[in-house]
């Protein structure tokens, strides 16, 4: 266990700005982390849909069970 952790701490390290940013300095790797999973989410198809053609979906499904149960 203490050997995953020195290996870890030794990748860490290689990460630039720890003396200025501290832990700070990964935020920037996170980000771009996000925004590759949004683009990938709006834009690579899985089947004939993206994770947005569903989402849209379901929200118009829920707003039509809305409708309906407020019109009974």
């Amino acid at each position: 266990m203490f050997h995953r952790s020195k290996t870890m701490k030794g990748l860490l390290s290689i990460v630039p700005g720890k003396q200025r940013l501290g832990a700070y300095r990964f935020l920037p790797i996170f980000f771009c982390i996000g925004g590759v999973m949004e683009w990938i989410m709006i834009n690579v198809r899985i089947g004939h849909e993206t994770f947005y053609d569903v989402y849209r979906r379901k929200k118009s499904e829920r707003q039509y069970q809305q409708k309906t149960a407020d019109s009974s």
